[in-house]
């Protein structure tokens, strides 16, 4: 055995090991992983804001949420939040989590109701990463 560490991973072996997790994952859990994309378009149909996510096991996983600086400050970004855990409840979530850096969106979470419950720090030698969680069912 030869052990290999590599910044480009032939595509067909980095499926490998996420399907292979999956798998196993998968005798301990139902299959309801699904993809949750939520996009705000302007009238040209361009977008200029988004979130991705995924649901699974009761749970809302926010990837990513972006709005382009020209749209930011007219709420987008709650609309989409708003969205999102629409969406994740109708699918059957009752939480939610996600994890920001502290240049991004800390204060913008928790006026979303959105609690921390960790933190790591030193990223990039000075950047905290905030990881946080809300009760989807209370609402």
């Amino acid at each position: 055995m030869r052990i290999e560490v590599t910044d480009a991973p032939r595509e067909n072996d980095e499926a490998y090991i996420i399907e292979q997790t999956r798998s196993y994952n998968r005798a301990f859990t139902e299959k309801d992983n699904r993809s949750l994309c939520v996009f705000a378009r302007d009238d040209a149909g361009n977008i200029v804001g988004g979130l991705t996510a995924k649901t699974y096991w009761g749970y809302l996983d926010v990837a990513y949420l972006w709005v382009n600086e020209k749209h930011r400050g007219q709420g987008h970004a709650s609309k989409l939040m708003e969205a999102a855990e629409s969406e994740a409840r109708a699918r059957g979530c009752k939480h939610a989590l996600l994890d920001t850096f502290s240049f991004q969106a800390l204060g913008f979470y928790k006026t979303l109701g959105y609690a921390e419950f960790g933190r790591l720090s030193g990223f990039s030698g000075r950047h905290d990463r905030h990881y946080l969680y809300k009760n989807l069912a209370s609402e």
